[in-house]
């Protein structure tokens, strides 16, 4: 077997793309395209990479004949490569066609995608990048069904310096229910709150609004100097109002709402 067919054979076996071999490597796409029809050859320190990320013996990678597995190089299963400020694995134990650990970091734009995906670029179910998509995401930007990072949307959850989410929770948390410094929702709690139904917060504004500066249809008003918890607002009042202002309303929301409450 000669040299390009080894490379090829062992390429797919990996799951590789020639893309990814390239990036792997350092080199272009038709750089592996060249390798593997024969028409040039791999470099001395290339061909060191090559047989390092596929396990086998740099011998039997050159010569024709059969490959041999590489004993010593246990790092290269599953494969691995690694080239200055650039890491990547990936494990070949698979769920759905998916690798359970894909890791892809470095400079550029590193795509990691898995079970476990953490890159650059991250998708997965869990998944940790700069920027990550995944059931679980956290990132500089995370979009998933939970979110954490510096900006994050998500379905459900969503915790970050901005978040955006059913449940948000940030210096800047827009939902319908929104935590923050500033809050803005259905129900919103923060030094700022504004709500469609029920505002918590020093600054409310709300068709409820409660805090110490309010505005609102029904607002409650906590005017105690020094007084920063909003404890001499009546809570039973507060349940109240909302109960005969939204009627039906779940009683776990108004229970949570006026958990701050006197």
């Amino acid at each position: 077997m000669k040299f390009e067919e080894k490379l090829q054979k062992l390429r797919k076996e990996k799951g590789l793309s020639q893309e990814a071999l390239a990036e792997m490597l350092d080199v272009s796409r038709q750089a592996i395209s060249k390798w593997e029809s024969g028409q040039s050859y791999p470099e001395t320190e290339k061909m060191i990479t090559l047989s390092e990320i596929f396990g086998v013996t740099l011998d039997s990678l050159i010569k024709d004949g059969e490959l041999e597995e590489d004993k010593e190089n246990t790092a290269s299963i599953p494969y691995w490569a690694t080239r200055g400020s650039v890491f990547e694995y990936k494990s070949e134990r698979t769920w759905r066609g998916l690798p359970l650990v894909h890791i892809n970091i470095g400079w550029g734009l590193k795509k990691a995608k898995g079970v476990l995906a953490i890159g650059n670029i991250a998708t997965g179910i869990l998944s940790i990048g700069l920027v990550s998509r995944g059931i679980l995401a956290l990132g500089l930007l995370s979009l998933g069904v939970i979110g954490i990072g510096c900006f994050s949307l998500a379905l459900l959850l969503s915790v970050g310096a901005i978040a955006i989410g059913t449940f948000a929770i940030a210096a800047v948390a827009i939902g319908i229910f929104a935590l923050g410094a500033v809050a803005i929702g259905v129900f919103s709690t923060g030094a700022v709150a504004v709500a469609s139904h029920i505002a918590v917060g020093d600054h409310a504004y709300g068709h409820i609004a409660v805090g110490r500066i309010v505005n609102g249809v029904r607002e409650f008003v906590d005017a105690t100097p020094g007084n920063v918890n909003l404890s001499a607002i009546n809570g039973d009042e507060v349940r109240e109002a909302i109960h005969a202002e939204f009627p039906g309303m779940w009683r776990w929301i108004v229970n949570l709402m006026t958990t701050f409450l006197g």
